[in-house]
């Protein structure tokens, strides 16, 4: 891990309060790999935005009743205050409406133009006589014909994640009036000629022997079955235009725009404050930087090949990715996050209910990284009771408050050379270097079972010792209180990534606070860190539990298993 490192997560739509699995599919796995990098000391730019243009966007203002610039504008602010709230570090949150994504999107498109990759075709499109206009993909809905789902888009099917044209479906309506008054009439639009770019793809898919199995799978099925021209301009008036002749009232397609984003908010992360050089991260010519990206599933393709082909086709020296770490479904009881059926948890309802890190480490705990995962309240309370306050805070709360009560608020003294050649700080070394590997590998699940056993660990450590049962003053009892005062701030440090608001309540019953470059490289040197003296005080209580009673009321509120 040297250089620097580019991370970004899935663009979340503007249209809406987006749900748990969204969260935890892209920007909270982004965010906790983001947190254990600038801990290491590493360099970072973790980049987000709200994905603004295409369809839903217009049909969600339509529906609110405001023009489709202020509509997004409020929900941009609405997404970028909730993800603070769940402490999402972003270096930078932008808008794929921006000017800086406009001339970008417009600059792609004319280099793979004048490079042969542009085509303008004729084609047939859905017009709807009722509505008087053409339907893009997304203003078309009907049955879908791979899997029978009877509110499939014209672009993709939700359901089976089929990629469909509006003319692929069966008894096709309009989007915004319903009507079946519909008819197909020639029109023309831009096609990316994916078809040449095709073997370049493929070659760089296939130099990546370390992604995952999900989005290796996908990507391959894509090549596999034969990556076809797409078109990327629709009968649109809010995106980015097309400056071209008789395209007047047609913008780039949003699967087009939205990924040019990613560099788009980095120029905006740039242009917010001097001195800031966005082209070290975009212009890789010296290989010096590693760019991951976070995504659920049904963005994989879009990743893996359509984005590919447009920073290929360019012939200009862009950052490809090197690692795509891609998720499946988070399900609610099994069943999907519905607003409309009051069934599942949105970002902001969460935090409404309970802190932002008792969700954190849940969803990470149980990320939907090999399958599908399924949310239920009473997984939720097992990781908040019995892991959160039954190991973690118990072992702080019991250490800490032992350990105040017998030398006054101070670190005690003790013996650093026998403490540090103890079997306990060996077996923590050893713990500790699986759990790094394991977050530096995308590894999250795996990860948390590590961490969890990093805390069971503080706790057999002090029954087995039964430090109250040690005479006071010995130096055996002062080797037991350091060894366990070092560990308390350990944990809390190795916790940071994923709950960073509790670990930095640990902290600062030691008068600190988090700060990069705090990452335990030598584990050894981990256990003499706190000065003999040095200031302690016992914390509030760290987690309260989820009762019973509670947990009813979550899922009245929210809606319980079918």
């Amino acid at each position: 891990m040297a250089g620097r490192h580019l991370i970004t997560s899935a663009l979340p739509y503007v249209n809406g309060v987006k749900h748990l699995g969204n969260l935890v599919g892209s920007m909270l796995p982004a965010d906790v790999y983001a947190r254990y990098l600038r801990l290491r000391g590493e360099e970072v730019l973790y980049i987000c935005a709200t994905d603004e243009h295409g369809t839903p966007t217009e049909l969600a203002a339509a529906e609110a009743g405001v023009p489709v610039d202020e509509f997004c504008a409020a929900n941009w602010a609405i997404q970028k205050d909730i993800g603070e709230r769940f402490g999402l570090s972003w270096d930078y949150f932008g808008r794929s409406s921006s000017p800086q994504n406009h001339a970008l999107t417009q600059h792609f498109a004319a280099a793979l133009e004048r490079n042969g990759y542009i085509e303008e075709r004729e084609t047939d499109q859905v017009y709807s006589n009722t509505d008087g206009r053409f339907l893009p993909d997304r203003y078309v809905v009907g049955t879908c014909p791979n899997c029978g789902y009877d509110r499939a888009r014209g672009d993709q099917c939700e359901n089976c994640t089929k990629l469909l044209d509006p003319t692929d479906l069966i008894e096709p309506r309009s989007a915004i009036s319903g009507s079946t008054d519909l008819e197909i009439r020639a029109t023309r639009h831009l096609f990316l000629r994916q078809s040449l770019l095709a073997p370049d793809v493929r070659q760089w898919v296939e130099s990546k022997t370390d992604w995952p199995k999900l989005t290796r799978s996908i990507a391959m099925k894509w090549l596999d079955e034969g990556l076809e021209d797409r078109s990327i301009t629709r009968d649109l008036y809010w995106g980015v235009p097309v400056n071209r002749p008789g395209f007047e009232n047609k913008v780039f397609y949003v699967w087009f725009d939205a990924p040019i984003e990613y560099i788009g908010a980095t120029q905006e992360w740039a242009n917010a404050a001097p001195g800031r050089d966005w082209k070290k991260f975009w212009y890789d010519v010296d290989d010096e930087v590693t760019y991951t990206q976070f995504m659920g599933k049904d963005n994989v393709a879009f990743h893996t090949v359509s984005f590919p082909c447009t920073i290929i086709g360019s012939h200009e020296p862009w950052k490809l990715v090197n690692y795509i770490k891609s998720f499946n479904w988070l399900t609610y009881y099994g069943g999907k996050f519905s607003t409309s059926q009051n069934r599942g948890v949105f970002m902001d309802a969460a935090l409404d209910v309970l802190p932002a890190d008792y969700w954190r480490y849940h969803l990470i705990s149980n990320a939907p990284e090999s399958d599908d995962a399924s949310f239920t309240w009473e997984g939720l309370a097992v990781s908040v009771n019995k892991e959160l306050a039954d190991s973690f805070g118990n072992f702080v709360s019991r250490t800490l408050s032992f350990v105040v009560s017998r030398t006054d608020g101070t670190v005690p003294a003790g013996d650093d050379d026998a403490i540090a050649a103890s079997a306990f700080v060996a077996d923590v070394g050893e713990r500790v270097a699986r759990y790094d590997a394991m977050l530096a590998g995308h590894e999250y699940r795996k990860a948390m079972h590590e961490l969890r056993d990093l805390w069971s660990a503080g706790n057999v450590f002090w029954e087995q010792q039964q430090p109250w049962k040690m005479t006071a003053g010995s130096d055996e009892l002062a080797n037991v209180m350091r060894t366990a005062v070092q560990y308390v701030r350990l944990l809390a440090v190795l916790a940071a990534p994923v709950i960073p608001s509790l670990a930095d309540t640990v902290l600062a019953c030691f008068g600190e606070t988090l700060a990069p470059a705090q990452w335990p490289t030598d584990v050894r040197a981990e256990f003499a860190r706190l000065a003999a003296g040095a200031a302690l005080r016992r914390p509030e209580p760290l987690v309260q539990k989820i009762e019973p009673d509670t947990l009813a009321g979550f899922s009245e509120r929210f809606g319980a298993a079918e």
